[in-house]
């Protein structure tokens, strides 16, 4: 005999019936236990409760029985015993729920009862499988859940440090007025933008482009607000003036992004207003599209300019560029983000239809704003960055 771990109950009023069913199974190695009355199955304890259940009850019984080992919430098949080989008694007992029909003696014909017995922990040990599987997949659930929600706990956590890192809107600087939009296409965005006096004379305003989305892209927005505010620090004191040079500015970009070894790089555009005389100057790291450039007269276009992008080459070199703001003028910066919601097919096509908003008067980040619908789309496709600045009389 070979021991077992499978908990078998019989129930059966008969106990001359029940003994002899129980040595039965007993010396298939089972662990039988015995009782007269139904309700002692209901009153045992959840580690107690048994695997198969024989029983020799009514209909009515046996209902009332499989109802209540249901709401145990455990597989426990239920076979009948019954002195009766009526069709109709054998289909009242299988519709009040048993699993199988035996004819007592149920050990009167051993090759049916162990057929049944197979069969039946068959089904309960894929029944436990399944439990466990269901099991292992709500602790799953539950902690994918949990890590889900302690995600975007952290992800608005850095929203709101981006946000922070943002300058003012609707700012004046030396005479020109700025203001600019982003809206991310997840919590973290890998755009950014900033803009600020470098003295009484000169403004610096940039946009950038990160590699990617999310958190490893957000991480480089905050390396480049801690750098421009050193550059700042270190024009103040005199101990560098690199952030006064478009090229020198994207070159430090560029140091510090190789030394991090995070293998992001950005795509910048960084152009300094000199307001004594009226000029733009100017450097592009393969930002695309480049901005919009609209005077006062009704010229209108895209910046000219290329140049490599942003922390990929050990010594790259950008050209600057320079032109003239005689006349009032308007400057509008975008992130490549903008040119994703423009409901044009080709490249070219959505850079002529983004130039027309502007020429058509588009040219405040409001009315690009309305004239796009971004207010009015819910999952952008990427990230959207805008700065405009003013020239004020």
């Amino acid at each position: 005999m070979t021991s077992r771990t499978e908990r078998i109950l019989i129930i059966d009023a008969d106990e001359q019936a029940r003994a002899g069913l129980a040595r039965y199974l007993e010396s298939k190695g089972f662990y039988v236990t015995g009782s007269g009355k139904p309700e002692d199955a209901l009153a045992l304890p959840e580690d107690d409760l048994p695997d198969v259940i024989f029983a020799d009850l009514p209909p009515d019984a046996i209902r009332e029985l499989s109802r209540e080992l249901d709401d145990s919430n455990r597989f426990i098949p239920l076979v009948a015993c019954t002195s009766s080989d009526a069709s109709t008694d054998v289909v009242d007992a299988m519709r009040a729920g048993a699993t199988d029909v035996l004819l007592k003696p149920c050990q009167g014909d051993k090759h049916a009862l162990d057929d049944v017995i197979e069969k039946l922990f068959d089904r309960v040990r894929i029944n436990r499988l399944n439990q466990l599987y269901r099991k292992e997949l709500e602790d799953t659930n539950r902690e994918l859940r949990t890590g889900i929600a302690e995600l975007r706990a952290d992800q608005n956590a850095g929203r709101k440090v981006q946000l922070k890192m943002l300058p003012d809107k609707d700012l004046k600087l030396s005479g020109l007025q700025v203001d600019h939009l982003i809206k991310p296409s997840l919590y973290l965005s890998g755009d950014f933008l900033d803009y600020f006096k470098l003295t009484d004379d000169k403004v610096l305003v940039y946009i950038a482009d990160v590699s990617g989305h999310g958190a490893s892209s957000a991480f480089v927005t905050v390396l480049l607000k801690n750098l421009t505010n050193r550059l700042q620090r270190n024009l103040r004191r005199q101990s560098s003036d690199e952030i006064l040079y478009p090229d020198r500015f994207l070159e430090r970009i560029n140091a510090e992004l190789l030394d991090t070894g995070l293998g992001k790089h950005v795509t910048v555009f960084v152009g300094i207003i000199t307001i004594s005389e009226r000029s733009l100057e100017y450097a592009v790291g393969a930002h695309f599209p480049m901005p919009i450039i609209s005077f006062a007269d009704g010229e209108t276009h895209f910046l000219e300019g290329s140049g490599l992008p942003v922390g990929i080459f050990e010594e790259p070199e950008w050209e600057v560029y320079r032109i003239k703001l005689d006349r009032p003028f308007r400057l509008i910066l975008f992130s490549d983000g903008i040119l994703e919601v423009i409901p044009a097919k080709s490249l070219d096509e959505k850079e002529k239809t983004l130039l027309e908003l502007v020429s058509g008067g588009s040219h405040t980040i409001a009315s690009l704003s309305e004239a796009l619908g971004l207010d009015k789309i819910s999952e952008l496709p990427d990230d959207i960055a805008l700065v405009s600045v003013t020239d004020t009389p």
